[in-house]
């Protein structure tokens, strides 16, 4: 069905735990790239991993610890497609750690601000506190109960932000540590040695730096909850594989451990039964479901000689089959391979991300710095309250985070949706490239067509008869490979005719074969075969334009330099690439067909189908100029195709689209994978893409709208016309919500619907496709 997804050789993935916002990945990358032999560095927030290429020998101790000099904890992945364990565990703990950490916060925090802000809303508090605790009891409460909050949850922030802090290189944790330290430290200074600060400033600030761990870590969890949903399309995908399979040994069907299982077993598998590795059936019949690989609802008839898929599902009937790959090599673990990548995958926009997020703590940092000073020189009583309070605001309200997530999540969402529908996308800036494609351009056979064509007319010139000439045209199509020489060998036998031994086989990309039977010289091709040698196509005028304008492909058959017949070939449409077609053009894009086919019968098809340009007449090493000559105005192209002849095509497009029932070397070559072989794919693969996309570009607007809205505001911008200051509780409510706003918006991409459904696509194509041919 589709080939192994093969990796860029000495390309290491690296686990890497500890990664809270977009400075991070940033500081991560630095790090790595700095590592002799290392040629590129990807780092991703979402799935915290990264993916490094070395020029030679994989240096992976060396950015092991150059990740953990830059303070962050790393790992090698291996190449097993299953999920990484211990990825899959550390979130785990993460995740039960902060439960417990907010839980307790949250337990610690709302005596002290019940304390201390319950008197601004209920007046009788502030009675209760005077008259039954006491002012002063009442600070040491709180500075009892905020201690254990910093120094208890919230000392994770302190762990990482203050060695970060020393490095010279602060991430969101050292925003969080010093804000919440200036909060706590200025009150304990209030608390106990207020003599030493002006009078009417000894405030106390214990709520703020509680309320504001407490709330911190509740975005934490939040985002580590969603998180872990944005990756449930590859837990899905190897959710599929079954654990055991039946294998028959000595005769008789035992269960064993998937990993026991060898190529060139004999599985037997059972109504209901997970089909276990991938094989070819030899005994039995059954319909299988294929839906989670190909995206296809209605099950697929399988019966002796047909391909299985491993983590299908048998329904009806049982068979027994032979299997042909196991482990890494069976199709669902290359699904997992490319998906995986394509997660992984830093798109072009995410260019402008970077460039900001290597500035943006530092500049927060410098812009509470500036808060301070200028509230301290130019506030009102008491300034040194107000520049604290405002300058704590300033360094809690910036959230990297959402900068940091909000193209990875989407992209994640995004692929794993793709690959629920049967699109792959290979290479992750595919993603983005396709949304802006202006044209598709189409190859024919196998693509537009079923790629099974048959021999519908053979016409003879006077002298020759039908079966001779047909038994000697098909005996040299028999040497040959091509669907067309399948096609005319199949009617011979049909027609019983006896086939004699063809020698001197030759055979001219684009032009035809030839070979001698019996003494006689037969050359069959296209009509420019026949021109080739000198050979008048006249006799055959009027049957080669009918045969055009049916749509039918005509070719000519010459017998010891003497035109001898013409033939037609059908290849069927596939009956829902009229739906494929009319999807497209409801996108707004332009449809262009490719072929090598005569032009009267590629423009006769394109007519039919309503494709807007031909290029036709073109030999297999001209794809690739043809896909130039469509190319208008630096109008971005898609190009798609399934042959071994569609390869060069596919990698020079702008985006190549491969059938996913294709060649091997077609979908090597390709960006994007359709795994049903359907041309509906396409339409659904640029949809998904513009919406992907679109949801990427929400997510930027609002993390960067976010930060250029609020920190001035954090700082104090509307206190001199409106007198309104935005408290640090307040702030760290707001970037706790923007990471969670961002993972909720990707999030959204797991409700995409495609805009041809699988209803639409395995209903009545209508009479059209039928009536085509190729």
């Amino acid at each position: 069905m589709m080939a192994t997804a093969t990796a860029l050789k000495n390309n290491t993935s690296f686990g890497i735990d500890g990664m809270t916002c977009a400075s991070c990945v940033g500081r991560v990358e630095k790090a790595i790239r700095a590592v002799p032999g290392v040629t590129s560095a990807s780092v991703n927030l979402a799935t915290e991993r990264a993916e490094v290429a070395f020029t030679t020998t994989s240096n992976v101790p060396a950015v092991i610890k150059a990740i953990e000099t830059a303070g962050y904890q790393a790992r090698a992945i291996g190449a097993d497609v299953q999920e990484d364990n211990h990825a899959a565990q550390a979130r785990a703990r993460e995740l039960v750690s902060l439960r417990w950490s907010l839980a307790i916060a949250a337990v610690l925090t709302l005596p002290i601000f019940i304390v201390e802000m319950g008197s601004h809303f209920i007046p009788a508090m502030h009675l209760v506190v005077m008259d039954y605790i006491g002012m002063e009891e009442s600070r040491y409460l709180q500075f009892g109960l905020a201690t254990l909050v910093l120094f208890g949850p919230g000392l994770r922030f302190y762990r990482k932000g203050v060695p970060a802090l020393l490095r010279g290189a602060p991430d969101m944790n050292s925003l969080v540590a010093v804000g919440t330290f200036a909060a706590w430290g200025y009150s304990v200074v209030a608390t106990f040695a207020d003599h030493f600060l002006p009078a009417g400033t000894a405030n106390v600030y214990y709520e703020a730096a509680a309320v504001i761990v407490t709330l911190i870590l509740l975005g934490r969890l939040l985002e580590a909850r969603a998180k872990g949903r944005t990756s449930e399309a590859i837990k899905r995908l190897v959710g599929l594989t079954p654990k055991t399979a039946r294998v028959l040994r000595n005769g008789e069907a035992i269960e064993v451990p998937l990993e026991e299982v060898k190529t060139g077993d004999v599985l037997q598998v059972r109504p209901g039964d997970k089909i276990a590795v991938d094989g070819e059936v030899i005994e039995g019949s059954s319909y299988v479901d294929e839906s989670m690989i190909t995206g296809e609802p209605v099950p697929a008839v399988k019966s002796a000689g047909a391909q299985v898929v491993g983590g299908t599902i048998n329904k009806t009937g049982s068979f027994t089959f032979r299997a042909t790959k196991i482990g890494a090599d069976t199709v669902l673990a290359q699904i997992i391979r490319m998906v995986e990548a394509a997660q992984g995958a830093k798109l072009p926009i995410q260019a402008l991300v970077d460039k900001v997020t290597a500035w943006f703590v530092p500049a927060v940092m410098a812009i509470a710095a500036l808060t301070f000073g200028i509230w301290l020189v130019f506030g009102p009583d008491p300034a040194l309250a107000f520049a604290l309070v405002n300058a704590v605001a300033v360094l809690i309200i910036a959230c990297p985070c959402a900068m940091g997530l909000a193209t990875p999540t989407s992209i994640m969402v995004g692929t794993g949706r793709a690959a629920e529908m049967g699109v792959l996308f290979r290479k992750g800036e595919a993603l983005q490239v396709l949304r802006g494609a202006g044209i598709v351009a189409l190859d024919k056979t196998g693509t537009l067509t079923e790629g099974r064509p048959e021999l519908t007319d053979l016409v003879t010139a006077d002298g020759f008869a039908r079966d001779e000439v047909l038994a000697l045209v098909a005996a040299v199509e028999a040497q040959s490979e091509h669907p067309i020489a399948e096609a005319i060998v199949k009617a011979a036998k049909r027609s019983s005719v006896a086939l004699g031994k063809a020698l001197d086989f030759t055979a001219t990309p684009g032009m035809g074969v030839k070979a001698s039977v019996d003494g006689r010289i037969i050359e069959v091709g296209a009509d420019r075969l026949m021109t080739a040698l000198g050979l008048s196509l006249a006799p055959f005028k009027a049957a080669a334009e009918r045969l055009a304008s049916e749509g039918k492909s005509p070719l000519y058959a010459a017998i010891d330099g003497e035109l001898a017949a013409i033939i037609a070939v059908a290849d069927p449409i596939k009956a829902t690439t009229p739906q494929a077609i009319a999807a497209l053009h409801a996108q707004g894009l332009k449809v262009a067909m490719i072929t090598g086919d005569n032009r009267r019968t590629a423009e006769a098809i394109a007519k039919k189908l309503g494709i807007d340009d031909v290029v036709a007449e073109v030999l297999p090493d001209g794809k690739v100029a043809a896909l130039e000559r469509l190319r208008r105005d630096g109008v971005k192209l898609a190009f798609v195709g399934d042959g071994i002849n569609d390869a060069p095509a596919l990698a020079a497009a702008d985006v190549g689209i491969a059938i996913g029932t294709g060649t091997d070397v077609a979908i090597e070559a390709a960006d994007v994978v359709l795994m049903s072989g359907d041309l509906t794919g396409v339409p659904n693969a640029i949809a998904l893409s513009r919406a992907t996309i679109r949801n990427i570009k929400q997510n930027l607007f609002w993390a960067f709208a976010y930060n250029a809205a609020l920190v001035p505001i954090a700082a104090g911008a509307l206190y001199p016309l409106y007198g309104i200051l935005l408290s640090p509780v307040l702030a760290a409510a707001a970037m706790a919500l923007s990471s969670v706003f961002v993972l909720g918006n990707a999030l959204r991409l797991k409700a995409f619907r495609p805009p041809v459904s699988n209803a639409a696509r395995n209903g009545k194509a209508g009479d059209l496709a039928p009536a085509l041919a190729s």
